[in-house]
């Protein structure tokens, strides 16, 4: 530990005021980031793998619990499950992901982003076999739990392996992508799941599908480096010989950017290590810590942001929504994200969303004659929701954690999401039996609004900035 400080000292300032205000070391002569495109798309493709699977997940289970009820086409002699039954297979991923969600708090930081993600792969596919395979009701849930476990772990792991591994200005875009993989899955996922409902024991195929992609994500991340942020985090905290993982670093900036960008590498590796010095990484960040100073104000923008995002009924709203619409609203999320900015996109989307809640409410309260009015809400929640919070929640908590704390900040962060996610989804039916539709929806109406002024006072403009600016400059 102790030559390690000795090294970063060589990157540090002077005094101790300095040390603890960070800015950033030769600001305006910041090497510029070369690179070439294929290699950061391979970089971006084989984490967002995980997302198409969740994506896939959701749309192939839609038909899988009506392939596994259908006394002809289950296959199975336990095909009369009852409505808590069903219920579980269907949710027994999200809880799955929980559990994932909870166990990332310390893998990200101990086995690395990369390997997280190859596990992740693996759990995977061992979850799909459990249930494609399952010869009774119990195991087959077992395999959903075990899948959904994979969830929790890439979608924890692949938002920040392609925020610290993309270059700033195309940030935005590549991890914005990976929502657009979530929902080309659940296409996908429909579309298999389709086909594939009347065809015996169909049910096992379609959990099955999920095997190739599985694998070549287990693969693919295999083949990809480490994250270069990763490693010379483990440096400056003395896990390691500085040189060594300092020149690996390097080596995995140039592979994850291209040959373009084999000079510039060692300058890009250093500017890290200096920024990362003045910012005070030195030590790994405690509980305690979580929630004091910059780091409490990163969890109160990444967690409040993730938290809106489902308690303005997502889970609830999109259950009725098309696919295509929402891949085609996420594609043009995806080309404006780093041009328009995040404010921008979350405040327009979201003043959208308040207006559909409302013309929903409407529609259940007293426009029951007029089902134009709930087509238009709906159509125009699904366009607002996947050009603001579908994107760039995700987006938002993989640039803003500081990188000490990025891995349990992160975690907590889709913990929240999932969280919020299954009490959403299961209060939705009991909450309008009991006040009626059109109130829920005023509800969550009421709900954006103050989720607008949330983002109007709280959410910063992280567009063009390195993850290292974003934490000096933002928080």
């Amino acid at each position: 530990m102790a030559s390690a400080i000795s090294h970063v000292d060589n990157y540090s300032f002077s005094t101790k005021e300095e040390a603890e205000e960070p800015l950033l070391i030769n600001e305006s002569h910041s090497t510029p980031e070369t690179y070439s495109l294929l290699s950061c798309i391979f970089a971006f493709v084989f984490p967002a793998l995980g997302g198409l699977l969740y994506g896939y997940d959701i749309g192939a289970t839609s038909s899988a619990t009506i392939s596994i009820g259908s006394p002809t086409y289950s296959g199975t002699s336990w095909y009369n499950l009852s409505s808590v039954e069903v219920g579980l297979i269907s949710s027994g991923s999200l809880y799955g992901a929980l559990i994932g969600s909870a166990l990332a708090f310390n893998v990200a930081d101990f086995l690395g982003r990369r390997k997280e993600l190859m596990a992740a792969a693996v759990i995977y596919f061992v979850g799909a076999l459990v249930t494609a395979v399952a010869p009774n009701y119990l195991l087959m849930v077992i395999g959903r739990f075990i899948f959904g476990i994979g969830i929790g772990l890439a979608m924890h792991a692949a938002p920040m392996y392609i925020a610290e591994t993309a270059p700033s200005h195309i940030r935005g875009q590549l991890i914005s992508l990976k929502e657009f993989f979530i929902v080309i899955g659940m296409v996908i996922g429909y579309t298999i799941g389709s086909i594939l409902v009347d065809v015996v024991a169909g049910w096992r195929y379609m959990y099955g599908a999920s095997f190739p992609i599985a694998i070549a994500m287990v693969i693919g991340m295999w083949w990809l480096p480490d994250s270069p942020r990763w490693l010379l985090l483990c440096a400056i905290q003395g896990k390691g010989n500085m040189q060594d993982l300092r020149e690996t670093a390097i080596c995995c900036m140039c592979k994850l950017r291209g040959q373009a960008n084999s000079d510039t590498a060692p300058q890009q590796v250093d500017e890290i290590l200096s920024e990362l010095s003045v910012a005070g990484e030195l030590d790994n960040v405690t509980t305690a810590e979580l929630f004091r100073g910059k780091y409490l104000k990163a969890l109160i923008i990444g967690c409040g942001l993730v938290l809106f995002q489902q308690i303005t009924g997502q889970p609830s709203v999109l259950y009725y929504a098309g696919s295509i619409l929402q891949l085609i609203t996420t594609g043009a999320a995806v080309l404006i994200v780093d041009k328009l900015g995040r404010r921008p996109l979350l405040l327009g989307g979201v003043s959208g969303m308040v207006i559909s809640l409302m013309l929903l409410g409407a529609y259940y309260t007293f426009l029951g004659d007029a089902p134009a009015v709930a087509v238009i809400g709906l159509l125009l929640y699904v366009g607002c929701y996947q050009l603001s919070f579908g994107p760039i929640g995700w987006l938002m908590i993989s640039e803003i954690f500081p990188l000490r704390m990025r891995g349990r900040g992160l975690s907590l962060a889709v913990l929240i999401n999932f969280g919020a996610n299954a009490l959403v989804t299961f209060a939705f039916s009991p909450l309008k039996d009991l006040i009626g539709a059109g109130a829920i929806f005023f509800v969550f109406g009421g709900v954006a609004v103050l989720s607008l002024v949330f983002i109007f006072y709280i959410i910063p403009e992280t567009k063009g900035l390195t993850l290292e600016e974003i934490e000096a400059k933002l928080l």
